[in-house]
């Protein structure tokens, strides 16, 4: 880690986006969430016992989100490659797996002491909520399996350890800076007041392989680790044989 973190700050040459990618990416997220939520009503569905708007509810926001911010390097800049930083390196490999194995021990420490805090009946998350008794088939159940611990993590990463991560340093602020702004926002963009604590300590070991690689594969991977056993358990809860 300590090689890797010799690495110098690429300089950020062509990049002609900054702060105002990052609120409008954040702009698309919220208003299509707002947006399905209204379908949802006028059509009269209740959201927590729907299949299709359950799926498209959680993932498409994020998914869409995501996009745009790819959209943005490429209209504005260098691609999502050079301005996200998504080279390829099995040493940022190595260190994602590591530190979100560390993030793993982390997050079961912390959550077992903030559900001691907020007590058993609040310690869910959003989509817990959604999928909490819905009793989901299996492919739905796999596709939110999926969107947990793969689409969710690598979309949102672009989004805060790639576009905002990227709008800091443009700045010229210090790496220090967009790693503690970037775990704040990611925390509180979930938009969880009441998990936002639990959020900040699961970003830190993602946000920390960011830092020290200089490069997003290692946060994506961290990410993808730590969400690897609450997606499984989500899978197992939603189609029945672990219960709630």
């Amino acid at each position: 880690m300590r090689a890797v973190h010799r690495e110098p700050v690429p300089e950020r040459t062509g990049q002609r986006w900054g702060f105002g990618a990052f609120l409008l990416v954040e702009a698309v997220f919220v208003l299509s969430a707002v947006f399905i939520t209204a379908i949802a009503g006028v059509s009269g569905t209740d959201i927590g016992s729907s299949v299709a708007f359950i799926l498209v509810g959680s993932i498409v926001p994020t998914v869409l989100a995501a996009a745009v911010a790819v959209v943005i390097t490429r209209v504005r800049g260098n691609g999502p490659l050079v301005d996200l930083r998504l080279g390829w390196n099995w040493a940022d490999v190595k260190v994602g797996l590591k530190l979100g194995a560390l993030g793993l021990v982390l997050t079961y420490l912390a959550a077992l002491v903030w559900s001691r805090v907020v007590g058993d009946q609040n310690a869910t998350s959003a989509i817990g909520e959604l999928v909490d008794g819905a009793a989901l088939p299996l492919a739905a159940a796999i596709a939110m399996f999926l969107y947990v611990c793969f689409v969710g993590p690598i979309c949102e990463e672009l989004i805060y350890r790639g576009l905002l991560w990227g709008a800091i340093e443009r700045q010229g602020w210090s790496q220090w800076a967009a790693f503690v702004l970037t775990t704040l926002i990611f925390a509180a963009s979930h938009l969880e007041p009441l998990r936002t604590s639990l959020l900040i300590v699961i970003a830190l070991p993602i946000g920390i392989a960011r830092l020290i690689t200089r490069r997003l594969t290692a946060s994506v991977v961290a990410h993808v680790v730590n969400n690897f056993l609450p997606g499984l358990t989500l899978l197992l809860v939603s189609v029945g044989v672990m219960p709630t």
